[in-house]
């Protein structure tokens, strides 16, 4: 089985909680869209910044920068972010990165629910062609010894973990 065959595989249960967790909000109704954009702040910066730190990744685009205008935008000031560190293993961050990039697929699907009098340019930070490709394909070339995909596992169990507390 394939690294990223193994990572969606052993974190389904993780995914769908925070998806249920998630899926509470009405992005329709200002006031919980609101909520769930600052439930979000509390995660994405947190994990995004760890990830900034680690020079072995392939290259990323940040979302953080758009998150806090649509924030602005509301006259919300950013949440205080939750405290989030990846377990010291080879893969963490790998596994991290999987999950806030597969967070940007779920977001350009949820973007079409908010109006169009709301700031949606985090939801609507699509994948560049090819960009989602490239990173599953990286994952499954690295992801080749049991002690890193081991490490991916743990740094994705991770991350979906921050986002389920931030929900």
């Amino acid at each position: 089985m394939s690294a990223v065959a193994r990572l969606r595989t052993a974190t389904r249960p993780a995914h769908d909680g925070v998806d249920n967790a998630f899926g509470g909000y009405d992005l329709t109704d200002p006031d919980d869209y609101r909520r769930f954009l600052l439930a979000h702040a509390r995660a994405l910066p947190a994990a995004e910044t760890v990830l900034s730190r680690d020079t072995d990744l392939p290259n990323w685009r940040e979302r953080r920068s758009l998150l806090l205008a649509d924030l602005a935008d509301l006259d919300l000031p950013p949440p205080p972010l939750l405290d989030f560190t990846l377990p010291d293993r080879p893969g963490a961050a790998w596994g991290a990165l999987y999950v806030t990039e597969g967070s940007r697929l779920g977001g350009v699907m949820l973007a079409r629910s908010v109006p169009d009098t709301l700031p949606s340019r985090y939801l609507a930070a699509r994948h560049l062609s090819g960009e989602w490709r490239e990173l599953l394909s990286a994952i499954d070339r690295r992801g080749t010894d049991e002690a890193w995909i081991d490490g991916a596992l743990a740094g994705a169990a991770a991350t979906f973990d921050l986002y389920a507390r931030a929900a």
